[in-house]
């Protein structure tokens, strides 16, 4: 494995992505490389008061924009240009010079809107590693809260919510809750899809149909699970406490409780990705780019958190190849 370097990509250049990459990268400790235009990331440091050069242990690694960038003003030409971010940052890790990535925010409509299927960086970086299935976790305010479905219409969620997919959910929080979290027996909770999980299937069947026997068959895996829980009581603070981690059906039947408790400190992480992988939690706020005004705090944790699990990150945790010196 490489040593401890990690690759932030500064995500969606009219948004506040590169202000929050800076401010996250010169106030860590940890040795990085800002993946962005050099020419954008200049600017924008000097408009933010920050030192230019950056600190010896912050490197840039250029990537030009397709055409100028202004604060605000989405352009799909850049479309091409914030996927390669991404890309270059998969190749580092490849070849053994970065332990971890750590994304600022993208604006997915901008990339579909230039004709690219785009889902998210979840989904994006699964197919770039060849993962099979990836679990996306959120941390923050004591609680870590993973989803089974995504980006979806919220007709759409029932549907998605497959015996096959919730086995793999539950594998995947498992491993890495063991591997990259060091909880060595982790007690997962998990959410039902309906009212009251269901009320005994009067409010709907997905926990009698496939949500209790997923949570049984994992615990003869050997995993801790518990549930299906109702999605309004799970978390109060004594239910909460007594989970490791929660497993909701749906992105805001989860994330909308987490995000309260921990907005602009919470961050994203992506379980079962080859590499260890951290977001901020929030959008572009192209509202707020250009102002010196995006609150860096998410973003930090975010790089701080990268740090902190690719220290535990075993031998096996890359592609072969050997660290080198440049980028």
């Amino acid at each position: 494995m490489s040593a401890l370097r990690i690759a932030i990509t500064t995500g969606e250049p009219a948004g506040i992505g590169p202000e929050v990459a800076l401010r996250a990268a010169v106030d860590a400790s940890v040795p990085c490389d800002l993946l962005g235009d050099a020419q954008l990331l200049q600017a924008t440091a000097r408009s933010l008061g920050l030192p230019w050069p950056l600190p010896e242990r912050v490197q840039v690694v250029h990537e030009g924009l397709a055409a100028p960038a202004q604060p605000g003003e989405l352009d799909v030409r850049n479309a091409r240009y914030v996927l390669r971010l991404l890309d270059r940052a998969l190749e580092g890790w490849r070849r053994g010079r970065y332990a971890a990535l750590c994304t600022a925010p993208v604006h997915k409509a901008v990339i579909n809107d230039a004709g690219i299927s785009f889902s998210g960086h979840t989904e994006y970086l699964a197919v770039a590693t060849g993962t099979k299935h990836v679990v996306m976790l959120l941390v923050g305010g004591g609680l870590r809260v993973a989803l089974v479905t995504t980006h979806l219409p919220l007709s759409a969620v029932p549907r998605a919510i497959t015996r096959e997919r919730l086995d793999a959910c539950l594998d995947v929080m498992q491993q890495d809750l063991v591997r990259r979290f060091a909880i060595p027996v982790p007690r997962i909770a998990v959410i039902g899809l309906n009212p009251h999980a269901g009320e005994g299937g009067h409010l709907g069947r997905e926990e009698i149909d496939v949500i209790a026997p997923a949570i049984i068959a994992a615990r003869q895996r050997g995993i801790e699970a518990s549930g299906p829980w109702p999605a309004d009581t799970i978390f109060v603070a004594r239910n909460a406490m007594r989970a490791d981690a929660i497993l909701a059906m749906y992105h805001d039947q989860g994330l909308a409780t987490l995000k309260y408790a921990s907005f602009g400190r919470g961050v994203n992480v992506t379980l079962g990705l080859p590499v260890v992988r951290t977001s901020a939690d929030h959008g572009t706020a192209l509202d707020l780019a250009g102002r010196a005004q995006a609150d860096a705090g998410s973003m930090k944790e975010a790089l701080a958190l990268a740090a902190e699990l690719a220290q535990r990150a075993g031998p096996d945790e890359g592609l072969q190849g050997k660290p080198d010196g440049g980028s």
